[in-house]
């Protein structure tokens, strides 16, 4: 005797499917925020990569200058006043300590340098950039806030020097590299915050290892 399914039956999977796809399809749905926290978290830790392969130690007079870091704006025209960030190294001779095309960073990926247009020098527009990086036109970002334990005088930025340890602030300032350590080693664990509307996700970088993941 042959054996086929009945009408009940089909419509039994059907609805079964149906319930099923309710909670598989949201769970899979673009998070925009969460997207925020996965690339900044990669690239916080592309930034440790980088000062831990090109040791800046002792190379000019203002070595501590040149350390790889992240640095972060509230809004800049270039980029197009919105939350962004640049991965770079202060290497130029003058020490601008504002990323310049030629002093940032690569995405080992796309080959674009890694800026959302923190000053209006490189734009999120330009050519070659990774615009990606402007997270408040990408992600819907509109807020970033640290704590204290990451934050000199306001700056929103993070170093780090060879073995990879987390620095806070203009690196460039103070200019005494004695101070350094003493003022700038994050000591407590960093957390970095982003916004967007009622939500948030939160980033860890932890004191010494530099270890950075999200926690919120």
């Amino acid at each position: 005797m042959k054996k086929s399914f009945t009408l009940i039956e089909l419509v039994f999977v059907i609805v079964v499917i149906g319930i099923l796809a309710a909670y598989i399809i949201p769970s899979t749905r673009t998070n925009p925020l969460q997207q925020a926290a996965i690339q900044l978290v990669s690239h916080i830790r592309y930034t440790q990569y980088l000062a831990m392969i090109d040791d800046k130690f002792g190379v000019s007079a203002k070595w501590y200058e040149e350390r790889w870091q992240i640095r972060f704006t509230l809004g800049s025209q270039g980029s197009d006043y919105k939350i962004a960030y640049a991965i770079f190294s202060d290497s130029n001779g003058n020490h601008s300590t504002h990323p310049e095309f030629n002093e940032l960073a690569k995405d080992p990926l796309s080959g674009l340098v890694i800026t959302g247009g923190v000053t209006n020098v490189v734009k999120y527009t330009d050519e070659g950039v990774y615009s990606k990086a402007n997270l408040g036109v990408t992600y819907n970002i509109d807020n970033i806030t640290f704590t204290s334990s990451c934050q000199y005088y306001g700056s929103m930025r993070i170093a780090f020097d060879h073995l990879g340890r987390p620095i806070k602030g203009n690196i460039g300032s103070p200019s005494v590299t004695s101070n350094i350590d003493t003022l700038k080693y994050i000591r407590q664990r960093c957390e970095i915050s982003l916004h967007s509307g009622n939500e948030s996700v939160t980033i860890a970088i932890e004191p010494e290892t530099g270890y950075t993941r999200i926690i919120i």
